[in-house]
This record gives structure tokens, C-alpha cells and sequence, in this order.
């Protein structure tokens, strides 16, 4: 690990700030851990993600253009999740591209911006965490995290310093869970098949755990699960990875 101790922008993401705050504040106490300063801009909103896999660009640049000056002060900007941080890092620019004032500026946002696994592991040089969890998790890897970032590895080899704990690869571990933000809405039936194959999947590794970074697939397949009578618990990998399993139920299961 780094001496420096940089500034950090915790990106937290809407479905994380709407629906499971636990996750930001596991975030925060990882991010402190791994010797950052951290700090939640309130200037952020949304990534822009939903306007512009509509077709909505106007409204998405726009997005970026209130955002940017939020993150530009930082020297880093993390998200709990690789579709938000794919947005920033790989979208933004090309939203602003042709605008003097904004599109250098958007560049450089995004050429900070990292997923919070792969930040702590890949920028922060983080090898273990002091963490224990006592079971068995099938990780899910999210499509964009995956595909656009090249988060695989990252979570996989921090989680293997939670005491206690043994993780199982998928046996599709490549497959969509059928999510893909409005995609679901757009085609649910398409969706509704794909995360069936999903959680039949989960169930066959014996799991009774399942972890993934993105909050959008943890939830879609935690209401599949849910809705079989499944026992196995649906968490973020960062509530594992900061030992904070115990301040909220798993998802899907009382208040969050």
C-alpha cells in the first residue's frame, strides 16, 4: 500500500443512497482502512446511466456537466459499483466530447474514476482485509464491472482474507442476471428467463451466500431468490469486506 493518503470521492450511487445505504458507509470504512480521506460530494446525483441507455444524450450530458465540478477536486472517484463507475469512466467523455469547456474536464474525471474493488486492490495495493464471515459465497460477476472495467479477479482475491469464508465460481459465471437497467423493463420476459437460469445456477454451487458489486443485480436476483423461498443470503461484496454484515439484514430480508 501507498504511503500518500489521497482524497477520495465516494461516487455512492442512487440505488446504494435509495435502497441500501450500508453499502456506502461499508464503502467509507474500506476506503479509510486502505489509508484514503474520504469524502461524499452532495453536489452528485445520478450517473446519467438510465437517460443515456434510453437514447436520452441531452439529459445525460447534462448530468455531466452538473457532476464534473463535484469530482474534479479529488484525486480519486469511487464507486460500489462497475456499471456506475463504467459510466463515468468510459461514457462521460464522449457525452461532452465536442464542448470546449466541459469535454477535458470530463476526460479527466473519468480517467480517476475506479470501481471500489478494483481501486483497493489495484490502485491501494490492498492484499487482506480484517474481516471474517463464516460460509460459502457464489460471486456473481456484474456485466459492465466485468466486461468494461475488468473487474474479475480484484474481489475475488480480497475476499480471500475474510476468516471464515470460501467463494465458488458460477458455473456461467459470464452470464447477465437479466437486470441491465432498463433492459428489464424494456423486455421483461427476456429478463425474467435469464435470471431464473441465474438463480438456478446460485443454487446448484450449495452457496448460502451470494456477493457481487453492483446493487441493480444483487437486488433482481435477490427478489428471484426470494420469491423461490430461498434461504441464501444476498449481500454487497463491501459489506463482507468491511466486517459490517451485522449493522443490516441481507437483501431482500427486513429494512435495509
Amino acid at each position: 500500500m501507498t504511503d500518500a493518503r489521497p482524497d477520495v470521492a465516494l461516487f455512492v450511487t442512487c440505488l446504494v443512497d435509495l435502497f441500501r445505504p450500508a453499502v456506502g458507509f461499508a464503502a467509507v470504512k474500506l476506503l479509510e482502512a486502505a489509508g484514503c480521506a474520504v469524502s461524499v460530494p452532495r453536489a452528485q446525483t445520478c450517473c446519467g446511466q438510465p437517460a443515456y441507455n434510453s437514447g436520452d444524450r441531452a439529459n445525460a450530458a447534462e448530468i455531466v456537466r452538473r457532476t464534473v465540478p463535484a469530482l474534479e477536486p479529488f484525486d480519486y472517484v469511487v464507486a460500489p459499483s462497475g456499471s456506475c463507475a463504467a459510466m463515468l469512466k468510459l461514457h462521460w467523455p464522449a457525452l461532452v466530447a465536442d464542448e470546449p469547456d466541459f469535454a477535458g474536464r470530463a476526460a479527466a474525471v473519468a480517467g480517476k474514476t475506479w470501481e471500489l474493488t478494483a481501486f483497493l486492490a489495484d490502485v491501494r495495493g490492498l492484499e487482506s482485509v480484517e474481516a471474517a464471515y463464516e460460509g460459502i459465497a457464489a460471486y456473481h460477476d456484474s456485466c459492465s464491472g466485468l466486461r468494461e472495467l475488468g473487474v474479475r479477479e480484484q474481489p475475488r482475491r480480497l475476499l480471500r482474507g475474510v476468516a471464515g469464508l470460501t467463494v465458488k465460481d458460477l458455473g456461467a459465471p459470464e452470464e447477465c442476471c437479466g437486470f441491465g437497467g432498463l433492459f428489464a423493463v424494456k423486455y421483461p420476459d427476456i429478463s425474467g428467463r435469464m435470471v431464473s437460469d441465474k438463480a438456478d445456477d446460485i443454487e446448484a454451487t450449495g452457496a448460502d451466500t451470494l456477493l457481487a458489486g453492483d446493487l441493480g443485480c444483487l437486488m433482481n436476483m435477490a427478489g428471484k431468490l426470494k420469491r423461490r423461498g430461498s434461504a441464501i443470503r444476498i449481500r454487497h461484496v463491501a459489506e463482507v469486506l468491511a466486517g459490517a454484515t451485522g449493522a443490516v439484514p441481507p437483501i431482500g430480508e427486513g429494512d435495509s
